[in-house]
């Protein structure tokens, strides 16, 4: 798929670059995308949730009553679950949430998530170009004038850049990351993804090893 490029301005340059086909022309696997997402949504599950077991409650283990003759129920300690106070019965303990998936499956989530933006027109390719300084209204500018303000947008970056990552990190929908660290999550959940030429060819090489 060929597609124009055009600056940070929203003019065209005239320069045309070929999506790669083998990341961005992939029959996409649903399924692969589904195990991909849901590990990562897995692994930002911090898993600290705790709730205290009877042998945790502080409180006295003295019997409450005698066992007969009272016309109520047998009671042995005021931390049973079955008072108020009481312990919590099969309550949430700490526990990872992160499981496995090989490299293979979420080289194709990735591929797959890419290569439905590219069928639906999602993929922008913007020219080389950096921030001289750290301006939220430099980001603003740029969103604006591809006319997606407003839109869930991921810029994907060859390398780190802190001038163009700083100045977009005060904007809700804005998302900038690189070409290495791109995943299958962000893919999806932004509306439009701008590419620079250079990271093209970076994401190219990065699923080629």
């Amino acid at each position: 798929m060929e597609v124009k490029v055009i600056n940070i301005s929203g003019k065209e340059t005239g320069a045309k670059v070929q999506l790669p086909e083998s990341v961005f022309g992939i029959t996409p696997s649903d399924h692969a995308i589904y195990l991909d997402v849901k590990q990562y949504l897995a692994n930002q599950r911090q898993g600290t949730h705790k709730s205290k077991q009877r042998n945790e409650i502080a409180g006295s283990t003295r019997k409450l009553y005698k066992q007969k003759g009272t016309g109520g129920a047998r009671a042995g300690s005021i931390k049973s679950p079955l008072f108020n106070g009481g312990g919590r019965v099969f309550g949430p303990q700490p526990r990872d949430y992160s499981f496995k998936l090989n490299k293979k499956l979420k080289s194709l989530a990735r591929k797959s998530a890419l290569s439905y933006k590219a069928i639906d027109n999602n993929v922008v390719v913007l020219e080389d170009f950096t921030f001289d300084t750290v301006k939220t209204k430099n980001y603003i500018n740029l969103v604006n004038a591809l006319n997606l303000a407003g839109e869930k947008t991921l810029l994907v970056l060859p390398a780190q850049n802190n001038n163009i990552y700083l100045s977009s990190r005060n904007i809700q929908k804005a998302k900038v990351t690189t070409a290495d660290q791109l995943n299958t999550y962000d893919v999806l959940n932004a509306g439009k993804l701008l590419f620079t030429a250079d990271s093209l060819k970076t994401l190219e090489e990065a699923f080629a090893k």
